[in-house]
């Protein structure tokens, strides 16, 4: 950048540090999968994840193998770091019991998760119905409160 250009620039009233502010990530959470076994490792991961720029806070809890970090941050920059800890990681894949329309799916139920949690798949979640199939129902064999007059 030349003397004119700082000189212009000076003058209008913008700078190169007002345009670099207005690119900042938004604020966000990223939860992530890490197994963790001991006091050492938990304060690993967490020191790793602090470091980073623009964390905001960092949780760890060990009983659900899980890394809560808040802030603006990248989330593969996050998972990154963690994973040069030497731990394995991944995305948190786990969705609240609630959430979903069908828990029991084959893909979806899985023992490892933590209490009140299922993992997030496609089929476990019910498909938007159209009008066409509401009103198909509406005379279905299968529906109790269906129209007695047929």
């Amino acid at each position: 950048m030349g003397a004119l250009d700082y000189l212009s620039n000076f003058f209008s009233g913008t700078s190169h540090r007002s345009r670099s502010r207005s690119r900042r990530r938004p604020m966000q959470t990223v939860e992530i999968k890490v197994k963790m076994d001991c006091d050492g490792c938990e304060r690993r991961v967490k020191n790793s994840v602090k470091s980073m720029k623009g964390v905001k806070s960092v949780e760890v809890n060990r009983k659900q193998s899980r890394v809560t970090v808040s802030g603006n941050v990248d989330p593969n920059k996050v998972l990154k770091n963690v994973k040069s800890t030497g731990k394995r990681a991944e995305f948190w894949p786990y969705i609240p019991y609630n959430l979903v329309s069908y828990p029991y799916v084959t893909q979806a139920y899985d023992k490892r998760a933590p209490a009140g949690h299922v993992k997030n798949v496609v089929q476990a979640v019910a498909p938007h119905n159209t009008t066409d199939e509401q009103i198909a129902h509406l005379f279905s064999d299968d529906n109790p409160n269906a129209c007695s007059i047929m």
